[in-house]
């Protein structure tokens, strides 16, 4: 069972484009999943299973987003404390399914808005839901995206394109999917474990992929267009997708990854692409801590998290979404990390990074 306990301080407002259950939004301007699965209890015994068996997430969440250096907002998101309540379905409990997403458009807002408010409920809405949820998950992904492709058909000017990042906790397990380069970052006692990995161009395995799909690969570029290798929408540019199979060569096919939650699983951090370009994982959980032990409020702590992103030189647009398994604050664990010898922050290398490349 998990116990929602959103934090959302009364009369606050967000910068940019926010869409949440309890919210409204702002405007500044195939059948086999591709899967790893990880279940850590396996491997307990004795007192450590039972205290795992006996572990049940206090889910709170909070989110934040700023428009950026950009013109225009393109990031969405989403928070569902409960799926099936939220279209109409009735739920137990013991089934009460929370949902987040992050969505990242690009080309305009049409395609990111569209998944935002119609992924969730083709979820809901498939026969095998909820018993099996990441077969359940990836069909869902293709037919919102096909149900795009037949509306920019009536519609041309929402022709674009966007990623997309869900995270789903039902019980003690957590279903994150992705396609595109948003990420989401799970901290276990402050060390950094990446649910999902980035879906980019210069990825080996994309790389392949693409290729045997008749798509091209060039300075960092899908087809001398994009900048990712999976995304939904994109239905106007010419050689990316096909209807049917094989697709073409941007997929709208997530990647899934499950953990079952333990004790050790403090919290999940989902964010756009353009706090990861000033942040690596391990330096947004050990930030995302800190401000966590300071005042424990989520939402506060994704705010913070985008303005430090915006302090580093950050131009993208700017999305956080944070959920956390307990009420307590994070323990003061000390994480053990390879010796490395350097007398440059994190920040000062990204700085620098940001120079040479003009």
């Amino acid at each position: 069972m998990c116990v929602d306990k959103n934090q959302v301080e009364e009369g606050e407002s967000c910068e940019g484009l926010e869409f949440s259950e309890n919210q409204t939004e702002r405007s500044p301007d195939s059948e086999k999943p591709c899967m790893e699965r990880i279940c850590e209890n396996s491997t307990t015994v004795n007192s450590g299973l039972k205290e795992s068996v006996d572990f049940v997430p206090v889910i709170r969440s909070g989110e934040w987003s700023d428009i950026g250096g950009r013109d225009r907002m393109e990031d969405t998101h989403v928070c569902i404390s409960d799926l099936a309540k939220k279209f109409g379905y009735h739920s137990t409990d013991e089934s009460v399914i929370s949902f987040y997403g992050v969505f990242d458009g690009h080309g305009g807002q049409g395609a990111a808005h569209f998944v935002r408010d119609n992924l969730p409920r083709v979820i809901v809405e498939d026969a095998d839901f909820p018993l099996e949820l990441e077969k359940v998950v990836t069909r869902s992904f293709k037919q919102t995206d096909t149900q795009f492709a037949r509306t920019c058909d009536l519609e041309s000017s929402l022709s674009s394109g966007t990623t997309a990042l869900t995270a789903m906790i039902f019980g003690r397990s957590l279903l994150v999917a992705n396609a595109g380069d948003c990420r989401a970052v799970l901290s276990r006692l402050g060390t950094a474990v990446e649910m999902s990995k980035d879906h980019r161009p210069c990825c080996i395995n994309e790389q392949t992929r693409v290729k045997s799909l008749g798509g091209s690969i060039n300075y960092g570029y899908l087809n001398d267009q994009l900048e990712v290798t999976r995304a939904l929408g994109d239905w106007h540019l010419q050689g990316m997708k096909e209807i049917g199979e094989p697709g073409g060569p941007l997929s709208a096919e997530p990647e899934l990854k499950m953990v079952t939650l333990t004790k050790e699983d403090e919290f999940l951090i989902i964010c756009s692409d353009g706090i990861w370009e000033v942040f690596t994982s391990q330096n947004a959980v050990d930030f995302a801590r800190r401000q966590l032990r300071e005042h424990n409020d989520v939402k506060l702590c994704c705010k913070e998290l985008v303005q430090e992103a915006l302090r580093r030189g950050a131009t993208d647009n700017l999305t956080a979404v944070m959920v956390c398994f307990h009420l307590e604050l994070p323990s003061k664990t000390k994480v053990q990390r390879t010796r490395v010898h350097r007398s440059i922050s994190a920040e000062g290398l990204h700085y620098l990074r940001s120079i040479l490349e003009g």
